[in-house]
């Protein structure tokens, strides 16, 4: 659901006394200026003052609140472990700043939290080894021709709807893998082109058939939300017809070395890197591991989103179509 709340008018407020002075019930009041009940018990308790509610008055004490909101925030203790807890889960200043404003009411700008964090490396802190690192450049290769094989009856991607390309619902995923160190084992990676929602599940080894029976076992518990999947034209998706009949959706294909066709996998993969390092041994980590690190993905607030959460976003998804 939307967030819909829009500040009360003075209008408004001069018709909320009036009719609280006629013993109107808050119930009514709402009903009569068009707003939820809530919004009138709210403003009737942060706007009184010792001589009951004004509208004059109510108007004053919210402009005064407005102008103070947008006044820096003072780095204050309180403040700055608050900012520390969110970078140690591996949240960008970027991500932190927009969180604070959009759940705590703070105004503190990322080239803040930066500075802070460089001041705390000077003192031999360790903030910084939580900011993420870019990955290398892609190389070009083969002049842009694909080397990898042809995948039996997959379908090219540009024979998919024009709706996937709009990201205007959940149920568009695209899939990749992240190979470990030694190409002896890998991770299956999914995203949500909408909500940004990520899935990951190890494998022994990057075959088809592993790589299929993960991909069915990450999408199951969502196979309601799931339309489409968009693959590279890796051997390890050639039985995307087995993965499309279980899930009943279908899966196309992106043209060779053409990434950004899957942009969100390859920057969603960008972000595991940090957790698992292209050096990782993925004989060395299990399961849990790979829980942990998508549980972290998918709390992070994402700027695209307004800085709300993948996982915010995919419950209230869920939460409406279930009403």
């Amino acid at each position: 659901m939307t967030n819909s709340y829009r500040q009360l008018t003075e209008e408004q407020r001069c018709q909320i006394w009036a009719l609280k002075k006629s013993e109107w019930s808050q119930r009514a009041i709402a009903r009569e200026i068009g707003v939820s009940q809530p919004t009138i018990c709210r403003e009737l308790a942060r706007n009184r003052g010792r001589k009951g509610y004004r509208y004059k008055q109510a108007q004053r004490m919210t402009e005064e609140r407005c102008r103070q909101a947008r006044r820096p925030t003072k780095m204050l203790p309180k403040t700055i472990a608050l900012i520390e807890s969110k970078l140690k889960l591996q949240w960008s200043p970027e991500q932190v700043s927009g969180w604070l404003d959009l759940e705590e009411g703070l105004s503190i700008s990322h080239e803040t939290i930066y500075l802070h964090i460089w001041a705390d490396m000077q003192r031999g802190g360790t903030l910084y080894e939580n900011l993420r690192r870019r990955d290398r450049p892609y190389n070009k290769r083969a002049n842009g021709k694909s080397t990898r094989g042809h995948i039996k009856n997959a379908i090219s991607i540009e024979q998919r709807p024009q709706v996937v390309d709009d990201k205007s619902r959940i149920g568009d995923w695209e899939i990749d893998t992240v190979i470990g160190k030694g190409h002896s084992g890998a991770l299956v990676t999914i995203v949500d082109r909408k909500s940004k929602f990520t899935l990951s599940q190890q494998v022994e080894r990057k075959t088809a058939e592993l790589v299929a029976q993960a991909t069915i076992a990450l999408l199951e518990p969502y196979r309601h939300l799931v339309h489409t999947i968009t693959a590279d034209n890796g051997k390890e998706f050639a039985l995307h017809e087995k993965i499309s009949e279980a899930l009943d959706a279908q899966v196309y294909f992106a043209h060779p070395y053409s990434s950004w066709e899957r942009g969100l996998n390859e920057n969603t993969n960008g972000l595991l890197r940090q957790y698992f390092p292209k050096k990782t041994d993925f004989k060395l980590i299990n399961q849990a591991d790979v829980r942990a690190a998508i549980e972290r993905l998918n709390n992070r607030p994402r700027k695209t989103l307004g800085y709300k959460t993948s996982r915010q976003i995919m419950g209230e998804y869920t939460a409406a179509i279930a009403a």
